[in-house]
């Protein structure tokens, strides 16, 4: 290496030392003369995080799901964790049907079937209902809101091994159930199954008792009918369920 490329590398090293930061002395304060005083820096606000809808208590709980509109009650349903049923369920099932129809149909709780596909009444006893409405050209498919129905269930997520919904996760997955239809706003409600008829009647009759006449849910008609699922295992009763559907269209007819 030549001298000059050596001085050349000296004079940088030097220079680099000469300009590397040297930490400040403070400044000594003069007599008789205040210190400037030094503004405090700003922090950036920090949004606070939201609580969670199933910390909240029951009753701010039900109030807020009670002004919620469609898109956000989905969310909601889907981002529930206020039972234990979040943990075994493969998703939520919200339901499915025209925002405006007249027809509303409530089950009871989604199945296998339905927590595989996130929507109700599929399988064998998806296709007996959809067959029944079929008859009365009505469907779960696109159409008018005087033909297409709504569908949901009383429970959004499945029970583990399909068993019967408990008092406490039905109380928890009202509120959705009662947003849903002051969205709706229905002409006629079909109630459909033991725990369906319950929810909406506050009744522990026996849906032999209650069926075959109308019912009122905050002055909306309600009809009591068996759920498909029972049907499938008792074939008798098939004829008395195309009765409460025949008196359903009658009463949908007539508010309409």
């Amino acid at each position: 290496m030549a001298w000059t490329e050596r001085h050349r590398l000296m004079l940088q090293e030097i220079g680099i030392r000469l300009w590397a930061p040297v930490a400040a002395e403070p400044a000594k304060p003069i007599a008789g003369v205040e210190a400037p005083k030094v503004p405090t820096p700003m922090r950036a606000a920090v949004a606070p995080t939201p609580t969670p809808l199933a910390a909240v208590p029951a009753d701010e709980r039900s109030a807020a799901i009670a002004t919620m509109a469609w898109p956000v009650l989905r969310d909601a349903v889907a981002a529930c964790t206020a039972c234990d049923l979040c943990q075994s369920r493969r998703q939520t099932v919200f339901g499915v049907g025209h925002p405006n129809a007249h027809w509303l149909i409530v089950g009871e709780a989604p199945g296998e079937q339905e927590d595989l596909k996130g929507e109700p009444f599929v399988g064998p006893a998806g296709h007996l209902l959809d067959n029944m409405l079929r008859a009365l050209n009505l469907t779960r498919e696109e159409a008018p809101p005087e033909r297409q129905v709504y569908i949901t269930n009383t429970l959004k997520c499945r029970p583990p091994r399909n068993r019967n919904p408990e008092p406490e996760e039905l109380a928890r997955c009202e509120p959705f159930l009662l947003r849903q239809i002051e969205l709706i706003r229905p002409r006629l409600i079909l109630a459909m199954g033991r725990f369906a008829v319950h929810s909406l009647l506050q009744s522990n009759e026996p849906i032999g008792k209650l069926r075959g006449r109308v019912h009122r849910y905050q002055g909306v008609p309600l009809v009591v009918t068996y759920h498909p699922a029972y049907l499938l295992r008792n074939l008798a009763d098939k004829s008395r369920a195309w009765d409460d559907l025949c008196l359903a269209a009658q009463v949908a007819d007539a508010a309409g």
